[in-house]
């Protein structure tokens, strides 16, 4: 599914954080915006989400914006995942992903076979199916990283957006979790809109980088 940002304006109040940004984002793409910290990174990718509203210009997912879309058909086009994320205690890795097929049967059907096959399916291509009982609290920061975008898999979207995927993960971990988005990608054809502060890791997993700086 194509992602166009078409002269987007971005920011908080006053505070114009992107100025007329355009990009293309083709179908089945990994594109990953790299910058100095505070440049817009992951303001844009908020507004992608929707989780900011945009001052100007559109995010058009295959011609239709996102911030004129359904939210519900929305959830199951468009994933993501934002840097700081929780779930509570007792969560295990299979309550977690089952949340992600949420926009499928909303709060009154209860989770058909097709759900459950959707939630197995991806715990096997994460390679969590082992994990599925443990509480999260009890993952490493790699498994726990691992189920947050497993719960964004069930959603079956066209595109997912994860804003610094990498963070606060050691070394091992961080190339465990590129090598997972790289693979999904490979196995599934979702497109990818991803924030990295590591522009190592970004070129290793990336199909094109977009570089932020004064707004642009």
């Amino acid at each position: 599914m194509k992602l166009d940002i078409a002269e987007l304006c971005a920011g908080y109040a006053s505070n114009r954080v992107i100025d007329q940004l355009s990009l293309s984002v083709a179908s089945g793409e990994i594109l990953t915006f790299i910058g100095p910290n505070g440049c817009g990174k992951s303001t844009l990718l908020k507004t992608v989400a929707r989780i900011l509203k945009p001052q100007g210009g559109a995010v058009l997912l295959d011609g239709k914006s996102v911030h004129a879309m359904n939210t519900a058909l929305l959830a199951k086009q468009l994933a993501v995942l934002p840097q700081i994320h929780s779930a509570p205690e007792d969560a295990t890795v299979r309550s977690l992903v089952e949340c992600g097929r949420f926009p499928h049967h909303g709060n009154w059907r209860a989770p058909s076979a097709h759900d459950r096959e959707v939630v197995e399916r991806i715990l096997s291509m994460t390679r969590l199916a082992d994990l599925a009982s443990r509480r999260i609290a009890n993952l490493s920061g790699g498994e726990r990283q691992r189920a947050w975008i497993a719960m964004t898999l069930a959603q079956e979207p066209k595109v997912l957006l994860l804003d610094e995927p990498t963070t606060f993960l050691d070394v091992c971990c961080q190339f465990e979790v590129i090598e997972l988005v790289r693979r999904l990608n490979a196995e599934l054809g979702i497109t990818v809109l991803m924030v990295l502060h590591d522009l190592n890791l970004a070129a290793r997993c990336s199909d094109r980088l977009a570089a932020i700086r004064d707004s642009r």
